[in-house]
């Protein structure tokens, strides 16, 4: 049994932990707030309580993170739900069959796990424009499903090895095939690992950076994070609204995460990740 003393200090440093976390993130949220000190600053726009919030309305028209947004959006639920669905099917058949080159198409897999994206960031451009992709929503997507699906796989075979076997063979003897055991035995209490994986997949998409800054030259094909980037310097020279951009950029996943936290620390907690 926990003595309370032990269960103070439990608390002060979880509580030192979550304050170094937080002081980042509410450093950059109380910047966008703030009086607009850019050189080119005309007014201080709505103000609320000493509170600029007509930061965020001017970051936003002034950077087009609308388009950008709706494009990270398209790329992210493309990649999510594609990667997804391949890493459930991928892990199924690596995690409960058995067939020739089993293992060495499974480590294949996972040279896309041990593989940075930097390393194949050159080659991936040249073998997409001689398909005459770049600068396309496909240059941006594929190979972000690409990585994905590594990952994935790698994440729900571990959980289908895990999984009960006398459930898949009970649906065999009642004439269930493979892939209805697949939807309808094995992946409705897989929720907690699949929306885990969704997560994951959903956070990687919208951060990324490299394969955008490759591959699209466009502004309308501009991922939320490049068009950040391109948002400093090009459209402000000033902190405040380079703050509220960030804040807009980052307010789509952590109102994704917060939706979905409660089945996603569930995966988490119940070891989806097991050998």
């Amino acid at each position: 049994m926990i003595s309370r003393g032990e269960r103070l200090a439990n608390y002060v440093i979880l509580s030192a932990f979550a304050a170094f976390a937080l002081f980042p993130i509410l450093s950059i949220l109380f910047a966008a707030l703030g009086p607009d000190d850019s050189a080119d600053a005309t007014g201080q726009g709505l103000s609320v309580a000493g509170l600029h919030v007509g930061n965020f309305s001017a970051a936003w028209e002034i950077g087009r993170f609308s388009t950008y947004l709706r494009t990270s959006l398209a790329v992210s639920a493309f990649v999510v739900v594609v990667s997804v669905v391949l890493s459930i099917m991928s892990g199924y058949a690596f995690g409960t069959m058995r067939f020739r080159g089993q293992s060495v198409l499974f480590y294949l897999f996972m040279l896309g796990i041990m593989m940075p994206s930097e390393a194949i960031a050159v080659p991936l451009y040249f073998d997409l424009r001689s398909l005459g992709l770049i600068d396309t929503f496909w240059s941006v997507a594929l190979p972000q499903v690409a990585l994905s699906v590594a990952f994935g796989t790698f994440w729900m075979r571990a959980y289908f090895r895990a999984s009960s076997r006398a459930i898949v063979e009970a649906a065999r003897i009642d004439g269930a095939s493979t892939w209805r055991i697949l939807w309808q035995v094995l992946v409705p209490p897989a929720r907690p690992a699949v929306v885990t994986l969704t997560v994951l997949v959903f956070m990687w998409t919208w951060n990324e950076f490299l394969i955008p800054l490759i591959m699209v030259t466009s502004e309308s094909l501009r991922t939320a994070p490049l068009g950040l980037a391109f948002f400093q310097g090009q459209y402000t020279s000033g902190f405040t609204l380079l703050a509220a951009g960030s804040v807009i950029v980052a307010t789509p996943v952590v109102i994704f995460y917060l939706f979905l936290q409660r089945h996603f620390v569930r995966g988490l907690l119940q070891g989806a990740v097991r050998e």
